[in-house]
């Protein structure tokens, strides 16, 4: 029997090398995205039979709507959370107004509550279904310039732990995955070149597909992808005062970049 996979964010770097992974591996997906154009595009990309929905999910109602649709195709089996904006700026910038912070909160936090919240309502018992947010490595460690898409993502990451402990007693599985940075279009000029001056390690979004998929098959209820990226995570758990004194060295350059605001959607 195929599973059916919904996909938020498909036609984005890292949810598009999802699409191609789980099509390769038999799954039959449900593509999300904003434009249908890009959905149409992808679909053309992909082997296999597959499906798309088009809907702005930092509208709150458009939430539950989508899952409807969704399961008006079949039942899904596999949520995965993945649309996402970013937002680097210093904190006190013009930008990071009572809009911006909603924005960022809606898609990135309130969006996958309501689409966790409307996939679980529709399970039968017995259901076998699996949920993956996908996070960032930034849902662990606080990283200057980042505030509110780390606050974000520090949510969602506290969100899949509560959830995943809550249905540990179920057929329910909640994961997390925090990808580093990613050599996608959801980061600006400036933030890529703020990477290659403090020499940070960036992935391909195929090989963030294979890691995603390496948590997905497996049992694991959580993944951070890179390293030293997943050594700091730890560390900052523990031991924040540590990492506090790793950016005090590197402040100054962060800082030279975030002067200049800059944002996009995956």
């Amino acid at each position: 029997m195929t599973t059916l996979a919904l996909i938020t964010g498909a036609t984005g770097g890292i949810g598009s090398a999802i699409a191609h992974k789980l099509a390769g591996q038999g799954y039959s997906l449900i593509l999300h995205g904003r434009s249908q154009t890009k959905l149409n595009k992808l679909l053309q990309e992909l082997c296999g039979s597959h499906h798309s929905i088009s809907a702005d999910i930092s509208k709150p109602l458009m939430c539950e709507k989508l899952i409807d649709d969704a399961f008006k195709i079949g039942t899904v089996s596999l949520l995965v959370n993945n649309a996402g904006v970013s937002h680097f700026a210093n904190f006190t910038s013009s930008d990071i107004d009572e809009k911006q912070t909603t924005h960022i909160m809606q898609i990135n936090l309130i969006a996958p509550i309501l689409l966790t919240k409307a996939f679980i309502s529709r399970t039968k018992p017995n259901f076998q279904g699996t949920i993956v947010n996908v996070g960032s490595a930034l849902g662990s460690i606080g990283f200057p310039g980042f505030s509110l898409y780390c606050a974000s993502k520090f949510g969602l990451k506290g969100l899949s732990e509560a959830l995943s402990r809550e249905y540990a007693d179920s057929h329910i599985r909640v994961v997390y995955f925090g990808p580093r940075t990613t050599n996608t279009s959801i980061n600006s000029q400036q933030v890529t070149d703020m990477n290659k001056a403090l020499n940070s390690k960036v992935d391909s979004a195929e090989f963030v597909a294979s890691q995603f998929m390496q948590l997905l098959n497996s049992n694991k209820r959580r993944k951070i992808v890179g390293w030293p990226e997943k050594l700091f995570a730890r560390i900052n758990g523990v031991l924040p005062e540590l990492v506090d004194k790793a950016f005090k060295q590197k402040i100054k350059k962060i800082k030279q970049f975030a002067n200049i605001v800059t944002g996009d959607i995956k």
